[in-house]
């Protein structure tokens, strides 16, 4: 195999090809180097067969019926397989509800006068959601407004409900469909907990049982935490809107002073976006012999600042410790979630400086900076200041930015794509009727070693538009499909002759960029709203959800309540469920007839697109629209 040949196996992106040989010359070790170190992984942990729920395991069961079949508390494969996923859901519900949790506390600091910096920058929006919340609006100063708004998204996170507020945006056919299986969420924590809870030996011991809760804990996250998340950016950020800006690695400069900010929380991001911008501070960097400062980003942090205030993208999950071997960045400042545990180490080996901001994360070689309400403003500056004083410890010889940049256009929030339709789904509907969209897809999830790096997002995006299936994707895959150049108005012409002509009509791209992972839920609530509209559930339309190159516990839970509010989710790499055939069939086709959708699993993108298309199909044949026979 020659050098050029084995990077190519690892990634479709020209910047990472060219990282990847500087990153082999500079001896520095990469994820694709530590995945291959680990091969050949568990096969019981593939298969979701290994419990290390108690002290009287670890149990595993031989999936060739030899040796051991049940734990030794008596638990089969299909009580194990669930136990695992169900706590796969529960840690990826935690994540993006913790996210949710913090920004209503910066929200309530805010309108308490407890966070200089910070401010409501939507106050419609706040008044909106305010009202969804039963909050009496008028007569009343913002600042009270958000104080009893945050205080009412608190509520949400505890006991005293019996059910999340934002369900009311689901049809009530999906809501008689929860309420049936005793699967409404009722508190975002509470869900979480009595999932650790039923997971716990001698609990929970039906399969079928953890699963449901299952459904009903990853619900609590999408149209609870998630949401809240989503919301609550809006109003102390503003409701994105669309931009255009950069993006791949191109997105360094050689003259400047490059600092990256990672991880998925904007409450950091957004005060160093203010610091960067500091009249002084740019100055400063200007005597220490630079051109300026210049922010970017990575993952979904980068992604808030995208599609707000049109920030730059240096790449995503898979680009996090190659963006570091370009020599060119000063400062790297993460919060949490998706921030690899070796990049404390690699930065080491040049001379940007790592620093860890977020209470509930720290890592390994880096300083530690806690930004909080009170402090964050000035801790910014402080931080942008070290940075800047960084910039002359620059090593000129293993400075290397290997591409040019690529233009895309971000920022379509449900808001925005309301806005380019006129203010109404009509056109949307009319054009979909028609059939010059046949429907829509969503894309989403992180990158993971075991497919090539961003060949799941991009070729099945490029099959769905050719196939006249609009595209919205979020996170590490709108990076990937913006490092392709498919959000421009441009990109239209790789799309069939009825979508292109719809993004020429409304002068967008084919592939919209709705937002970071959290942000999943704007796309529940545009499902939401065109069911609402047409009076139907959200599972008859012709809508599709895939998470082609997914990793973590966060996508798991995405997965479930993409899946629980009834819409079909195709999966790149399988998740640890072969293990028990039960658990396979509920998930891949008994659960249609229990929440009307169902997931698939297909690691060829090509086949996954396929997948996708014949579902939208079938779906447009039930509505009794236009549709195609495929075999």
């Amino acid at each position: 195999m020659s050098e050029k040949e084995k990077y190519e196996e690892l990634t479709i992106t020209e910047d990472g090809k060219l990282m990847l040989k500087k990153a082999e010359a500079d001896g520095i070790e990469t994820v694709w180097d530590r995945y291959k170190k680990q091969l050949p992984q568990c096969g019981y942990c593939e298969l979701g067969l290994s419990c290390r729920n108690c002290a009287m395991g670890p149990c595993r069961i031989d999936p060739f019926g030899e040796g051991p079949q049940k734990g030794v508390c008596g638990a089969d494969a299909d009580i194990i397989v669930a136990r695992n996923l169900g706590r796969m859901i529960a840690a990826g519900a935690a994540a993006h509800s913790d996210h949710g949790r913090d920004l209503v506390e910066v929200l309530r600091n805010v309108a308490e006068g407890k966070a200089p910096g910070y401010e409501i920058r939507d106050e419609d929006k706040l008044r909106r959601v305010a009202v969804e919340y039963g909050v009496e609006v008028d007569g009343k100063s913002t600042q009270d407004i958000a104080k009893e708004l945050a205080y009412a998204m608190e509520e949400d996170y505890g006991t005293r409900k019996k059910a999340l507020t934002l369900l009311k945006r689901a049809p009530e056919k999906r809501r008689q469909i929860w309420d049936k299986l005793g699967i409404t969420p009722r508190g975002i924590d509470r869900e979480t907990s009595e999932m650790m809870h039923r997971t716990h030996m001698g609990v929970d011991n039906d399969w079928a049982n953890l699963l449901l809760h299952g459904l009903r804990n990853a619900l609590s996250d999408g149209w609870g935490g998630s949401m809240i998340a989503t919301e609550v950016s809006d109003i102390l950020f503003g409701t994105p809107k669309p931009t255009e800006s950069t993006v791949n690695l191109g997105v360094l400069k050689e003259d400047e002073v490059n600092i990256v900010v990672h991880g998925h929380n904007p409450v950091v991001s957004e005060m160093i976006y203010q610091a960067a911008n500091d009249e002084e501070l740019i100055n400063l960097a200007k005597e220490k012999g630079a051109r300026g400062i210049n922010l970017v980003g990575l993952c979904c942090t980068g992604n808030e600042l995208l599609m707000r205030r049109g920030i730059p993208m240096a790449g995503n999950h898979l680009m996090t410790e190659l963006v570091i071997v370009t020599g060119a960045v000063e400062m790297i400042l993460v919060d949490y979630q998706c921030i690899m545990p070796s990049l404390g180490h690699i930065a080491s080996c040049y001379h940007t400086k790592m620093v860890s901001t977020s209470d509930k994360a720290k890592y390994p070689e880096m300083e530690h900076h806690e930004f909080h309400p009170h402090n964050a403003r000035e801790l910014a500056k402080k931080l942008v200041r070290e940075a800047i004083e960084n910039f002359s410890n620059r090593t000129p010889g293993k400075v290397y930015i290997p591409v040019e940049p690529i233009k895309l256009t971000s920022g379509f929030s449900v808001e925005a794509i309301l806005e380019a339709l006129g203010g109404s789904l009509e056109p949307l509907i009319n054009v979909i009727k028609e059939g010059k969209v046949r429907g829509i897809a969503g894309i989403v999830g992180c990158n993971n070693p075991k497919i090539k790096h961003d060949l799941g997002h991009v070729t099945l995006t490029k099959r769905l538009i050719e196939n006249d299936i609009l595209v919205v994707d979020t996170g590490c895959a709108a990076i990937a499909n913006g490092k392709a150049g498919l959000k421009v108005l441009e990109a239209a012409n790789m799309a069939g002759n009825g979508l292109k002509e719809v993004c020429n009509l409304l002068k967008i791209p084919p592939v919209l960029h709705v937002g970071s992972c959290v942000d999943n839920v704007r796309i529940l609530v545009a499902v939401a709203a065109l069911a609402n509209e047409l009076g139907v559930d959200m599972s008859d339309l012709p809508v599709a959800g895939a998470a082609p190159e997914w990793y973590s516990e966060k996508a798991v839970s995405i997965g479930s309540y993409m899946v629980g509010s009834g819409i079909f989710t195709v999966l790149g790499p399988m998740p640890p469920i072969l293990g028990s055939k039960n658990v396979v069939q509920l998930l891949t086709s008994g659960l249609s007839e229990i929440v009307g959708a169902t997931f698939a699993v297909e690691p060829d993108p090509e086949k996954a697109a396929t997948l996708i298309i014949k579902h939208i199909e079938k779906k447009r044949k039930s509505l009794g629209l236009p549709y195609n026979e495929l075999v």
